[in-house]
C-alpha cells in the first residue's frame, strides 16, 4: 500500500526541493510562536503566559516531535520513506486546525503537541530519504536542502506573524497559525510525484524497482552504467551482511554500532545544547533586553532569520568540500566564544527591571544602552552565522551518514528523538533560565560548546565524500581512529574502475574522464 501512481520526477534536487517542504513545516512552527509571544494581543487573550508555561507553550512543538521522532522508525520501514512523510501530514492538518481554534493554553499546547508529532517524523525521515537517494560526493548539498527549508519557514512564519500583529483582537494570531496549512498543503501535492529511496526497495527485497530508481537518478536510467553496477553492488553485500547481524535492539550496539548510534544521537544533542536555540526562538527577548522595542525589536529580530539562510545557503555551495569534523569542532568553538562574550558583557553592563521590560515578566533585567547594548547584538548575529556555516546544516547530515541500511530509519529515529529531547528541555529551561539565572545562561551554553568540540574531535571520524556503506568501515572495531581521517578517499572509485575493466574484458586501461566525475 502507498500513494497513488503518478509520473515520478528524478532530478535529485527538485526531489530535494519538494521532500524538503517538511522542514518547512518545523520552520513555519518555530516562528509562528517568536513573533507572536512579544504581542499584546496574544499576552491579553492568553492571559500574559510566563516562566514555566510560557516554556511549556514554548516546548509543546519539541514534546509532540519526540513521540514523532519515536514512531518514525517503524513507519518508515514498513511504508517506505516517502509515504511516512506524507503520513505525517495528517497530524500537521489536525493540530494546525486546534492551534487557529485555541481558546486557552492547554488547547493551544494540544495543537503544537499534535504538529510536533508531524515535525518528528518528517525531521528524521526527510534526511534518510535524502540521503538514500543523493550521490555520495553530492549528499551534504543535497541534505542541506532540508536546512534551509526550515530556515525559509521560520523567516516567512516569523514576517506573517510580525504582520499579522497589526490585525487586533485574536484574529492576529489565529491568522498567522492558519497559514500554516499552506506548506503541508503543497508537500502533500508534490510527494506522490517523489521516486522511492532505493535503499529501502532494496531492503523489502524490491531489487529491480530499486535498480531501476538507482539508474534514473545515477545516469538517467542506463542500468548497464558502471556507476550504477557498482553502487548496487555496495548496496547488496552491506544489505546481505545486515540480514545475518539479526533483528531487535541488538543491532544498534552489537559489533561496533553503539559507536554509531552514540555519533547519531549525540550529535543532535550537541546542535540543542550549543544554544543556538535561544536565539531563534528568544532573539525578540534578547532585543529588549537590548533596548529594541516595538517595530524596530522585531524587524531587528526578523533580519536575524534571513542571515541565517544567507549563510546556510553560502555554506550549500561548499558543504561538500569541507570536512563534516572541521565545520563541528570550528563552529563549537566559535559559537562558544560568542556565548562568553555574550554573557559577559550582560554581566557588567545591565540593570535589574523587576517588573518586567515592557511588561513582559519574562524579561526582568536590560543591558545598558550604547556599546554594551550593541555588542550584545551583534555577537547574537554573529552566533547565529557561525550556526548557519556548521552546526545547524551539518548536524543534520552527519546523523543521517552514520547509520547502516538495516539501521537507518530507526536510528535517525533515535537521533532526531535525542535532538528533541534536549529541544523539549532547553524550551522549558530557557525562560525561567531568563528569569532565575539572567545572563549566566549564556555562560553555560558557552561552556557547553568548548565541551562539544573536544567531543566532536575525539568520537567523530569524517564521513564527507564516503559512500554510505563506507561509512561501516570507519565505525568499525578496526576502523581508523576519527581524527586520522579524512574527507573524500572513496573506495567507489576503485570499484567503479573494476566495474569498467570487467565490461571491457580486462582492459585495465584507467578510465579518467569516468573516475574523475566520480
Amino acid at each position: 500500500m502507498g500513494l497513488p501512481s503518478f509520473p515520478k520526477i528524478y532530478n535529485v534536487h527538485f526531489v530535494a526541493i519538494i521532500a524538503t517542504l517538511g522542514g518547512a513545516l518545523f520552520g513555519f512552527d518555530i516562528s509562528s510562536m517568536s513573533a507572536i509571544v512579544v504581542t499584546e494581543q496574544y499576552n491579553e487573550f492568553f492571559h500574559h503566559p510566563a516562566g514555566a508555561l510560557q516554556g511549556a507553550i514554548g516546548s509543546a512543538l519539541a514534546a509532540g516531535s519526540v513521540a514523532g521522532s519515536a514512531i518514525a522508525g517503524p513507519i518508515s520501514d514498513k511504508i517506505g520513506r516517502r509515504d511516512s512523510i506524507f503520513f505525517a501530514c495528517f497530524f500537521w492538518l489536525v493540530g494546525t486546525a486546534v492551534q487557529v481554534a485555541a481558546q486557552d493554553t492547554s488547547t493551544l499546547i494540544a495543537g503544537r503537541v499534535l504538529n510536533g508529532v508531524t515535525v518528528g517524523i518528517t525531521s528524521s525521515q526527510v534526511p534518510v530519504y535524502l540521503a538514500e537517494i543523493a550521490k555520495a560526493e553530492k549528499r551534504g548539498s543535497i541534505v542541506i536542502i532540508q536546512q534551509l527549508a526550515v530556515e525559509f519557514g521560520i523567516l516567512i512564519m516569523y514576517f506573517i506573524g510580525y504582520g499579522c500583529s497589526f490585525m487586533p483582537g485574536a484574529a492576529s494570531f489565529r491568522t498567522a497559525w492558519g497559514t500554516q496549512f499552506i506548506p503541508c498543503f503543497f508537500l502533500m501535492l508534490g510527494l506522490p510525484f517523489l521516486p522511492r529511496s532505493p535503499r529501502w526497495l532494496a531492503k523489502v527485497g524490491r531489487d529491480k524497482e530499486a535498480v531501476e530508481v538507482l539508474a534514473r537518478i545515477q545516469a538517467n536510467g542506463n542500468i548497464s552504467d558502471p556507476l550504477v553496477l557498482a553502487e548496487w553492488d555496495e548496496i547488496s553485500v552491506t544489505l546481505q551482511a545486515e540480514r545475518e547481524a539479526g533483528r531487535g535492539w541488538r543491532k544498534f550496539v552489537k559489533n561496533g554500532m553503539w559507536k554509531r548510534t552514540m555519533a547519531g544521537m549525540s550529535v543532535q544533542a550537541w546542535q540543542q545544547l550549543a544554544g543556538a536555540n535561544v536565539m531563534v526562538y528568544y532573539l525578540t527577548y534578547i532585543a529588549q533586553m537590548a533596548g529594541l522595542s516595538g517595530n524596530v525589536g522585531m524587524v531587528t529580530s526578523g533580519i536575524q532569520y534571513a542571515v541565517f539562510i544567507i549563510f546556510t545557503g553560502v555554506m550549500w555551495l561548499f558543504i561538500d568540500k569541507t570536512g563534516r569534523r572541521t565545520l563541528l569542532v570550528l563552529g563549537a568553538l566559535g559559537m562558544g566564544f560568542c556565548h562568553f562574550v555574550i554573557g559577559g558583557v550582560m554581566a557588567h553592563n545591565h540593570y535589574d527591571v523587576p517588573e518586567g521590560v515592557g511588561g513582559n515578566p519574562n524579561i526582568i533585567f536590560a543591558v545598558n544602552s550604547g556599546a554594551p547594548a550593541n555588542t550584545v547584538i551583534v555577537f547574537s548575529y554573529l552566533l547565529i552565522v557561525v550556526y548557519a556555516l556548521t552546526l545547524a546544516p551539518v548536524c543534520w547530515i552527519y546523523a543521517a551518514e552514520v547509520w547502516s541500511l538495516g539501521t537507518r530509519a530507526t536510528g535517525m529515529s533515535l537521533a532526531a528523538l535525542s535532538n528533541w529531547v534536549f529541544n523539549f528541555a532547553l524550551g522549558m529551561f530557557t525562560p525561567p533560565g531568563f528569569i532565575n539565572i539572567k545572563y549566566n545562561l549564556f555562560i553555560v551554553f558557552g561552556v557547553l560548546c568548548m565541551v562539544g568540540a573536544v567531543w566532536f574531535f575525539v568520537f567523530y571520524p569524517e564521513t564527507c565524500g564516503k559512500t554510505l556503506e563506507e561509512v561501516e568501515i570507519l565505525f568499525g572495531k578496526d576502523g581508523p581512529k576519527p581524527w586520522k581521517t579524512r574527507k573524500g578517499e572513496s573506495r567507489l572509485v576503485a570499484e567503479l574502475q573494476a566495474v569498467l575493466e570487467k565490461q571491457r574484458g580486462g582492459d585495465h586501461e584507467p578510465v579518467t574522464e569516468t573516475t574523475e566525475k566520480v
